[in-house]
């Protein structure tokens, strides 16, 4: 006998003491991903959950309306934006009444300014984070990495966007789903907006030729979502190989967001880390580029870490050789890079030069080359179909799954140290390698700082958000060793001018790359929670410190 949906999100609450999430996701608009939640809401009510509305759009739809009877409803808050009373879901009133269940409509709302978050799915982490679950609705639109297809599909510039971690964070994913005839008849009757809109939105965005794209394009996101957490619950504590993804970026890189999205797209399909790697040359120093440049190539690499990618910064004029290196060091398997349509001069084509790309593909051995063809503003097709050139046997792109959880050992025998004032990063890598070495006496600690050394000056292991995780393989290592340091003042990078203050200084053995690739990876997901990372700094003990980083590594699953 089929399962209900209610009975089945029921059980997952009951034997969870963390908060749960639950998405309905549509096509369009008027699908009736609401009308779903609120019957949910009211079965699980009828089985004895605590349920309230935190806040239900219902568009002065009456069938929708109906549905909020017998509901227990929070009130909203409001707030005075240019003179305009707006009101917004009250997160503080609902983290004080500490429901069981709450419902939470339209998940990519951008919050008025003076809210508490500026979007509404950080309300909702942050509800999660108290323990209260939460039922929501989302639009396929409005995922973040689906920006350029939903453009080309229906010429509209969504901008509202959630990232894709939202979607993946979700323990579960409800297709709401009707035939693009009946969705048009219910706008046509007036069951979708309010009269005086119908016309213009069956002539515009409700075409049928857009609604069957959307819906495609919904039934393909939901599986590969589900293919996606399937393979995640398997464990497979064999050695395997990492086969990670990277983007290669510069400051002369078109479309940078359009090659990102693509790249937060493959690396969800294959279940891997992805890293997004900027190297910057002496013509891309801060005093060649103008403002204009320096501005795009700071918002690129924010959008990369909104996307999940680990962002690193390197130095060095011989780009095809600082990208091969990253490569080799960090196991990737599939490198992303645009290709702008550069030609070089006849003249130096007879003197045997190649472009970056050609380089790169020239020289690269067992790693698939992902070429997108970069050279006009917005065109997603080309960006949907690249050039592959596989210059190896990694052909397999779904290989096993590596070792799922034994990062976390290291983790939870991590060693903390606190700092109260502002301190220089070689300074904070030296109090660290030191603790690392009291701890494990064999350590040599003169070698292990050279090894170090020569890492940081590979590339800065700044990652933004915050976050530092300087690291290093050594010989005669027999496991990884953690040791954290929190400085709520900071901890400064003169030479790149960057503030971190969490800082993992992990080294792993020479022997074993594949628990280095783990463990890097982990931290790096665990470090883009911003609400882990407010925890950490609130925290004011060293055990405090450990207990988070335990608590956020069970929960990492």
């Amino acid at each position: 006998m089929e399962i209900s949906r209610a009975d089945s999100f029921l059980r997952l609450i009951q034997q969870s003491q963390q908060g749960k999430l639950k998405i309905y996701v549509g096509y369009c608009a008027g699908v009736g991903k609401t009308w779903q939640m609120l019957q949910e809401a009211r079965r699980l009510k009828e089985n004895g959950i605590d349920v309230v509305v935190g806040l239900v759009e219902t568009h002065e739809r009456k069938e929708t309306e109906a549905l909020l009877s017998g509901l227990d409803i929070m009130a909203r808050k409001s707030l005075l934006y240019r003179g305009i009373e707006i009101t917004e879901m009250d997160c503080d009133a609902i983290l004080q009444r500490r429901p069981a269940v709450v419902l939470v409509d339209e998940l990519a709302h951008t919050n008025v300014p003076g809210s508490r978050n500026a979007k509404r799915y950080e309300d909702i982490e942050e509800i999660l984070a108290a323990g209260i679950h939460v039922i929501s609705t989302l639009n396929i639109q409005h995922i973040e990495s689906l920006y350029e297809t939903v453009e080309h599909a229906t010429g509209v510039k969504v901008k509202e966007r959630v990232p894709d971690r939202i979607l993946a964070l979700a323990d579960q994913l409800v297709n709401v789903d009707i035939t693009t005839d009946d969705l048009r008849q219910r706008l046509s009757e007036g069951k979708v907006y309010v009269p005086g809109r119908t016309e213009a939105a069956l002539s515009n965005f409700f075409r049928p030729e857009n609604l069957e794209q959307l819906r495609e394009l919904t039934l393909r996101e939901l599986a590969a979502q589900l293919d996606s957490k399937r393979r995640n619950q398997l464990t497979d504590e064999s050695a395997s190989n990492p086969d990670q993804l990277m983007v290669c970026l510069s400051s002369k890189t078109r479309n940078c967001e359009t090659i990102l999205r693509y790249a937060s797209r493959i690396a969800g399909r294959l279940n891997r880390n992805w890293y997004a790697v900027y190297v910057q040359t002496l013509s891309d120093s801060p005093t060649n580029i103008d403002a204009r440049v320096q501005r795009m190539l700071s918002n690129t690499l924010a959008l990369a870490q909104q996307l999940g990618a680990t962002v690193f910064t390197y130095k060095g004029d011989d780009v095809v050789k600082t990208i091969l290196q990253f490569a080799s060091e960090y196991r990737v398997g599939h490198i992303i890079i645009g290709n702008s349509g550069r030609k070089l001069p006849f003249w130096q084509r007879i003197q045997g030069k190649q472009t970056i790309v050609e380089r790169l593909i020239s020289q690269c051995r067992g790693i698939s080359v992902i070429v997108l063809d970069t050279r006009e503003e917005g065109v997603e097709s080309r960006a949907k179909a690249p050039v592959h050139y596989l210059s190896g046997v990694r052909e397999n792109l779904l290989a096993a799954n590596r070792p799922r959880n034994a990062w976390k050992e290291p983790v939870r025998n991590a060693r903390v140290v606190l700092w109260q004032s502002l301190l220089e990063k070689e300074e904070a890598l030296r109090q660290l390698l030191h603790e690392c070495c009291q701890a494990n006496p064999h350590l040599d600690e003169e070698s292990a700082w050279q090894s170090l050394l020569l890492r940081e000056k590979q590339g800065s292991t700044f990652i933004g958000e915050e976050i530092a995780i300087p690291h290093a393989r050594l010989e005669n290592l027999d496991k990884p060793i953690i040791v954290i340091g929190v400085n709520k003042i900071g901890i400064y990078d003169k030479e790149s001018s960057n503030t971190a203050r969490i800082m993992f200084l992990m080294l792993s053995p020479a022997s074993d790359p594949n628990s280095h690739i783990s463990i890097l990876g982990n931290i790096s997901k665990m470090a883009s929670d911003s609400k882990w990372r407010s925890m950490m700094l609130q925290a004011d003990s060293p055990k405090d410190i450990i207990a988070i980083v335990r608590s956020q590594a069970k929960q990492s699953g």
